[in-house]
């Protein structure tokens, strides 16, 4: 209930802290392995930012060993559980393994670059995973972020936070085992919260652009903790210990039905391909299994960013956003109530 969802068709429009980056001359870039969630944000679908989208199989590794990750990186997760490829996005009922393992190759592949002296690697979570926390949700003097009141029947008015989640900020610039609680300013009420973010990200960089929302400008940022040091660090381990145990003792089961948080990935999928125009949006996926999902979703941004690209060397304007002609012309029922697509190119 919180998304209209054939309203999401055209995306988010907020501004966001990737077109702050883009209006100060400042590069960033995305690494997706199945689908990249970010391109649910309209203006990371122009054809100006098609180039800023990278595999992260075939380019992560390389442009940090040469030394050409771009200003802000963000690396996206494998969101579907498939035998080739095992999802690593520690969602449920993922092998968190997976996701630690991701971690680790994470930092090693950034440990290892020539930029490793000047970067800074922040993980963080969306949520708490359901377990109890003994801390209190704030509720006083938090800033609704744009005037936007929730619809009926709950009419939430986005005053308030939820419970904490672990983040951990790496870098040769933090001490080792430095702890950070609670922000200093730049409200009484203010606290570090995923607006910290682009909070930090504006002031670390010193951008021209305004804040994004009240929010962003009420969250606390950890900028200062990066200027407590005259020297980067020298002993910042090279590699993490290996992740040798499963936590689950099953593998991926491509033939399950999707999760709630997948079929809203398929329907982002059938926004980029041009399937939403059919009368099974928004409910395509529900129909999927994870195998096929993973199949439709990686279809779907390939055949986006190819045509984005494509767009954009014939001359077409930056801004503009390519719309695709439907992928998914007829679906065969089959065994056990799942479809197989037939598509159309």
């Amino acid at each position: 209930m919180s998304n209209v969802r054939k309203d999401l068709i055209h995306g988010f429009p907020q501004k966001t802290i990737f077109d702050s980056l883009d209006e100060n001359g400042l590069s960033f870039g995305v690494y997706y392995q199945n689908i990249p969630a970010t391109l649910f944000l309209t203006s990371l679908r122009k054809l100006k930012h098609a180039l800023k989208f990278h595999s992260y199989e075939l380019k992560f590794k390389l442009h940090a060993k040469l030394g050409k990750l771009p200003n802000y990186v963000v690396v996206e997760q494998r969101y579907f559980d498939v035998e080739l490829f095992p999802a690593n996005d520690d969602h449920p009922s993922h092998d968190v393994a997976r996701g630690q393992r991701f971690v680790k190759e994470v930092y090693e592949t950034l440990r290892s670059s020539p930029q490793w002296k000047e970067m800074a690697l922040l993980i963080t979570y969306d949520e708490h995973g359901g377990f109890y926390d003994h801390v209190p949700t704030p509720v006083r003097g938090v800033p609704n972020p744009d005037g936007i009141i929730g619809s009926d029947p709950y009419y939430f008015q986005f005053n308030r936070l939820g419970v904490r989640v672990p983040t951990l900020l790496i870098s040769p610039w933090i001490d080792k085992g430095t702890v950070i609680h609670e922000p200093v300013g730049p409200r009484p009420s203010s606290q570090f919260e995923h607006s910290s973010i682009p909070a930090t990200v504006k002031k670390l960089f010193n951008l021209k652009s305004n804040f994004l929302t009240r929010r962003d400008a009420w969250a606390g940022s950890f900028e200062n903790y990066f200027y407590l040091r005259d020297t980067p660090r020298d002993d910042c381990p090279e590699t993490l210990p290996e992740v040798t145990a499963s936590m689950r003792p099953w593998g991926p089961k491509e033939d399950a039905s999707l999760t709630e948080f997948q079929v809203e990935m398929i329907q982002l999928a059938s926004q980029l391909n041009g399937d939403y125009v059919l009368t099974a949006y928004p409910d395509i996926g529900k129909s999927m299994t994870v195998g096929e999902a993973n199949r439709y979703a990686e279809d779907a941004v390939r055949r986006f960013l190819e045509a984005s690209r494509a767009a954009l060397r014939a001359g077409a304007n930056e801004s503009t956003i390519v719309t695709m002609r439907p992928s998914l012309t007829s679906r065969i029922p089959a065994a056990g109530g799942h479809g197989n697509y037939q598509k159309a190119y």
